[in-house]
């Protein structure tokens, strides 16, 4: 009998890309029905049992993260810019988990460093498991088109003391600069869950992401307002006045709970009202109750008015509320909630 035939793989003599960044040292490779392995490339399409598994193992995060339980999500819907797009098709191509996991790894370890300037409490990201800065600059767009004359576009910079946060970090950082103000506001947080991304994350850290692209859409508003280009421009990307948003609160000292939910809540909520009352001088030493114990504080009624809730039931309102607190949900031992939107005020 003929020998048996033995086939070597040899490495690619290019690296390969994702998204214009080389894989980090993985052999990809695509399997389409054949024998065969090939290098990989984009699939077309997602299965309907993937995406149902995704949905499984993210149902704490589908208030926000909405899974794409038969069909692929339209990434058109998602009004993406151009590059996070490409890494959106991308990631959503990679065949297992494990790698996307590694892709993002490497992408953290490529981030830009960024000066102890950066590092300060107004660049922090509230309810992330790890800390994270980020800030922006607006500057005029380069090209030579010259309908581009007088845009301009962000660019982000920031850093992250937890890898899988950074690379995630990394991610939106290279897929939102070079936008403009208003193309960044109209980004919708489910692409995380089209790259198939979210089916790695814990609910906190699917949480920290929603905090961190909340921060950088209001950098971005903030940055453009300085610049005298945010007139028409609101945290949903269309013409509602800023001054009906509620931006800031009174920190009381002592109540660290209290102060990470008020924060957490007008930071990505952007309510036109909220009220935050504890009442846990009520059930003093309430057994089981993580915030008592460390704080005195155990018991919180809520009232809230935000556009974030329009078309919601109040199930989903309030299970938005709770993975929008994360962590800080599991010291709570009981949050009365009123949530409204404007138009039921």
């Amino acid at each position: 009998p003929p020998p048996p035939t033995i086939t070597t793989m040899r490495r690619p003599s290019k690296p390969l890309l994702i998204a214009g960044i080389p894989i980090a040292g993985l052999a990809l490779a695509s399997y389409h029905g054949g024998t065969s392995v090939s290098a990989w490339s984009p699939a077309p399409h997602t299965t309907a049992a993937t995406s149902r598994r995704s949905h499984k193992q993210s149902s704490s995060s589908s208030v926000v993260l909405h899974s794409a339980i038969e069909d692929e999500l339209d990434l058109s819907s998602l009004h993406l810019t151009p590059q996070l797009e490409m890494m959106v098709t991308a990631f959503s191509s990679i065949p297992d988990e494990k790698t996307r996991h590694k892709q993002l790894l490497y992408m953290a370890s490529k981030l830009p460093a960024v000066t102890d300037d950066v590092r300060i409490s107004e660049n922090k990201v509230p309810g992330c498991l790890s800390t994270v800065h980020v800030d922006c600059t607006l500057e005029p767009k380069e090209g030579d088109d010259d309908s581009d004359e007088g845009t301009m576009v962000v660019n982000y910079f920031g850093d992250s003391d937890g890898l899988l946060t950074k690379g995630l970090l990394a991610l939106l950082i290279r897929g939102l600069n070079g936008a403009t103000p208003e193309e960044i506001q109209h980004v919708d947080p489910q692409f995380i869950q089209a790259a198939k991304i979210s089916q790695t994350l814990t609910p906190g850290r699917n949480n920290g992401f929603l905090n961190m692209l909340a921060v950088m859409k209001k950098k971005a508003l903030d940055a453009a307002a300085e610049g005298g280009a945010a007139a028409d421009i609101d945290a949903d990307g269309g013409a509602e006045e800023q001054s009906a948003i509620v931006t800031s609160f009174e920190e009381i000292d002592g109540k660290p709970m209290y102060n990470t939910i008020m924060t957490t809540l007008i930071t990505i909520l952007k309510p036109t009202s909220i009220t935050l009352t504890d009442n846990s001088s009520q059930h003093a030493g309430h057994a089981g109750s993580k915030g008592w114990e460390e704080s005195g504080e155990s018991h919180f009624a809520l009232e809230i008015v935000a556009e974030a809730f329009e078309g919601l039931s109040l199930v989903k309102r309030h299970q938005l509320i709770y993975m929008l607190l994360g962590e800080t949900m599991q010291k709570i031992h009981a949050l009365e909630i009123k949530a409204k939107s404007p138009a039921e005020v």
